[in-house]
């Protein structure tokens, strides 16, 4: 919320919560916003970070839209700390004042932004191509900039002119693109390695926007997909971009969340910010919670259950147990060919204890090779249990049908993670703002 000051301590701030939710109910996006009031994108991100616009712009928007100025703003003052509208308390970020910007790639259903905005970052933009998920992210952040866009057809425009900011400014650039190999001679030719990838996008991006860090997650595998080559071409383009590159390879489990799930994590400081700063990934945590921490008490949700075979099979397992804890003659009917095979199979019949954390979290409830049974109940895990064990608040919804909202949490990075690794973020843009924690 954006603050100016008057005489005697007092704020002025203004929202446009209203607004965005009034262009949900329209079915628009802000795009097409834009273009029916004749405004800048400046304009939108003004919007966007709650900032003061020209009352022009307010009378073009409300022209558009067709309503009253109160239906897409609140104006109201405080002192500062003290409430402000709507009785809420002045959001603190971790530093207690200070915020850095951000755009985020391919941001699914928000794990990962969610974390980054906890940090105390300030979200300028976030794309992705799921209208689902991009509906997710609308709905939970009706202030966020969500852009569902193919980001092919993003990356190429002027992004400085798209996000209102100009090269070098950005403080973080983040997100994750899907593991694709490259065309590789060995020829080293930098970004055009990457062409044809969704990779390539995220690299356009960081050339064109230049950001002052940038984090980039992705699957542990990245490191030995296409025996290597890939990630090695993609830290040749990243630091062929000016940056310098730290990588490490976090559980989730470590950081908060009741959940074994790891991922490659690669941080990158612009080079000539690289002597004013430094990352440290975070330390893990003293406590690792389980699924006890998060079942028990857990609101009921969406989910699919088994069919009525299956269910009975698996009130055969005891939890913890899979398989090999039940009738072998059951087991093998059950498996069938998956019987012969090598290996000890142990996701099949896969059923969990309260006293151990979850497996990685799947896109889908119920996967033959890759079981994940509730501890208590002969069923799948519903939708809010999964939200849980990715460390989602439990008031963070889903839109689209239940193998949407399914598929959402299983592709997201989990929260309390996303969290600890921006926090670090932060604290480095601090260092080289000058400030201290």
């Amino acid at each position: 919320m954006d603050r100016e000051k008057t005489d005697g301590g007092i704020y002025v701030m203004v929202r446009y919560d209203r607004l965005w939710k009034l262009l949900i109910d329209k079915k628009m996006n802000r795009t097409e916003l834009k273009e029916a009031a004749g405004i800048s994108f400046n304009v939108l991100a003004r919007l966007g970070k709650n900032e003061p616009v020209s009352f022009e712009s307010i009378e073009k928007i409300c022209g558009a839209l067709e309503c009253n100025i109160e239906d897409i703003m609140e104006v109201g003052k405080s002192s500062l700390g003290k409430k402000t509208l709507k009785g809420n308390t002045t959001k603190k970020t971790c530093s207690g004042g200070r915020s850095f910007t951000t755009i985020e790639l391919f941001a699914g259903a928000g794990g990962l932004a969610l974390g980054v905005e906890r940090a105390g970052f300030e979200t300028l933009g976030l794309i992705e191509l799921d209208r689902n998920a991009s509906d997710t992210l609308k709905k939970n952040r009706p202030n966020w900039r969500v852009i569902n866009d193919d980001i092919a057809n993003i990356s190429c425009l002027d992004l400085e002119d798209y996000f209102g900011i100009k090269k070098g400014e950005l403080d973080l650039l983040s997100g994750g693109a899907p593991c694709q190999a490259f065309s590789y001679a060995g020829k080293r030719l930098g970004l055009e390695d990457a062409r044809g990838t969704l990779f390539y996008h995220y690299a356009t991006f960081l050339n064109k926007l230049q950001p002052k860090m940038f984090l980039f997650e992705n699957v542990r595998g990245l490191l030995t997909h296409d025996k290597g080559r890939t990630y090695a071409i993609i830290t040749d383009i990243f630091e062929q971009a000016g940056y310098r590159i730290k990588k490490k390879v976090l559980n989730a489990w470590d950081y908060g969340t009741p959940q074994k799930r790891e991922r490659l994590i690669t941080i990158g400081i612009r080079n000539d910010l690289s002597g004013k700063t430094e990352y440290n990934f975070p330390k893990p945590h003293d406590y690792k919670p389980v699924l006890r921490d998060v079942l028990l008490d857990c609101p009921k949700g969406p989910g699919i259950p088994y069919g009525e075979n299956k269910r009975k099979i698996f009130e055969l397992v005891p939890p913890g147990g899979y398989w090999r804890d039940i009738d072998p003659a059951i087991a093998k009917e059950y498996m069938k060919s998956c019987w012969d095979m090598e290996g000890g199979r142990t996701g099949i019949l896969r059923r969990m204890s309260l006293d151990e954390p979850s497996l990685a979290v799947l896109t889908s409830p119920s996967q033959k090779q890759t079981e994940r049974c509730h501890p208590l109940e002969a069923r799948p895990f519903t939708v809010r249990e999964n939200a849980r064990c990715q460390s989602f608040p439990d008031d963070w919804e889903f839109c689209g049908n239940i193998q949407s909202q399914y598929k959402q949490v299983g592709n997201a990075v989990p929260v309390n993670l996303a969290y600890d690794i921006a926090k670090e973020l932060y604290r480095s843009l601090l260092v080289c703002a000058g400030s201290r924690i």
